[in-house]
């Protein structure tokens, strides 16, 4: 994390490392705060997101702590198949390193995900949060839904007023509609905090509250 520091090289589908077919992760543990299949598919009238806002690590807790009903860290938004954390880190994937929320909308919204999103990082960091540097820690939002597609973009709009008030940058965060593949990261990535308690946590935030989509 952010003791792996490299040059990040410009990626395109034809230079990126090509991957595998089996995955990294094929057999995934239960979580070992929330005692949930960190794979496992909605419940009817729940839902699932993907965020990427820097190092997964910590990132993570913040949404187990938050009510989800399961999470998971893993890679997205780039071309390389079934990626290494490793490869990941070197720039040539594409890949983000991003956290999978799945949650009851009863229990906390999406609304609520994405304001702990925002306020969690700093989203006006263009491949970068604090001393972590490259592609894989770009902010970015992978919705799932329409629906997600829309209130990301509501939320990202209303934080930009704040961050306009108080003259601060201009939010970079990616905002991908559904289709996105996710591709689960090493087991001894997987709520890391936790099998760690002092590991580390790198977040650096714009200090500013950021409003709930209403």
């Amino acid at each position: 994390m952010g003791f792996l520091h490299f040059t990040t090289p410009s990626v395109t589908a034809e230079t990126a490392l090509s991957g595998r077919d089996t995955p990294v992760l094929p057999n995934p543990r239960p979580h070992t705060v929330l005692g949930t299949r960190i794979d496992a598919q909605p419940a009817e009238g729940h839902e699932e997101t993907y965020l990427a806002l820097g190092c997964y690590w910590g990132a993570e807790k913040i949404f187990w702590e938050l009510g989800a009903e399961t999470t998971a860290v893993g890679f997205m938004g780039g071309y390389t198949k079934n990626p290494t954390y490793m490869e990941v880190c070197t720039g040539l994937t594409g890949h983000t390193e991003t956290v999978r929320v799945v949650f009851d909308p009863a229990t906390v919204s999406y609304a609520e995900i994405l304001q702990a999103f925002f306020e969690s990082h700093d989203p006006t960091t263009l491949n970068r949060q604090g001393n972590d540097r490259g592609t894989q820690y770009r902010s970015a939002i992978f919705a799932t839904t329409a629906e997600q597609f829309e209130t990301a973009k509501r939320v990202r709009d209303l934080y930009q007023d704040v961050l306009d008030t108080a003259g601060k940058g201009t939010i970079v965060t990616e905002i991908h509609e559904p289709g996105s593949v996710f591709y689960f990261a090493e087991d001894d990535h997987q709520q890391y905090l936790d099998k760690n308690p002092s590991g580390y946590n790198c977040h650096s935030r714009t200090g500013l509250p950021c409003p709930i989509a209403r």
